[in-house]
């Protein structure tokens, strides 16, 4: 079993570290300030998760990965590419990486974790639903 835990885990780190990347983008193309800010406590807390998630995997005994992986690093510059000019652009495209990244670690729970891992998952799940709440509440 810890050796799925640990490929799971690993896959939702890889996320982790693509949304790190993402809100980078987004904070350089921002010239809100108080947008600015929020997104850099936002991509905080994804660091944070991070090392929450690769301090878990390093004690069930895996080696944690430490980037978002090939085809992450591939999207992540694509997404650069196209990344929008307007606040409220950036602002869509943080909650539609949130969104997804929200969809995606809800499949990982329903994996075979272990209930520390489970109940990690999910607070850090619950960490970014109140992320979509508060960039939701800037374009209202």
């Amino acid at each position: 079993m810890s050796d799925s835990v640990v490929k799971e885990l690993n896959e939702f780190l890889k996320g982790q570290y693509m949304g790190i990347h993402s809100y980078e983008h987004y904070i350089q193309k921002l010239k809100d300030p108080k947008i600015k800010k929020e997104f850099q406590k936002i991509q905080q807390e994804h660091k944070q998760h991070a090392l929450v998630v690769a301090e878990r995997i390093q004690n069930l005994g895996g080696t944690p990965v430490d980037d978002e992986g090939p085809m992450g690093s591939i999207v992540g510059y694509l997404n650069q590419l196209n990344l929008p000019d307007t606040t409220e652009g950036l602002i869509h495209g943080a909650l539609k990486g949130e969104a997804m990244g929200i969809e995606k670690s809800e499949e990982i729970v329903k994996g075979d974790l272990d209930p520390i891992s489970k109940e990690m998952i999910e607070e850090i799940l619950d960490h970014d639903r109140k992320h979509t709440y508060l960039l939701n509440s800037y374009l209202h």
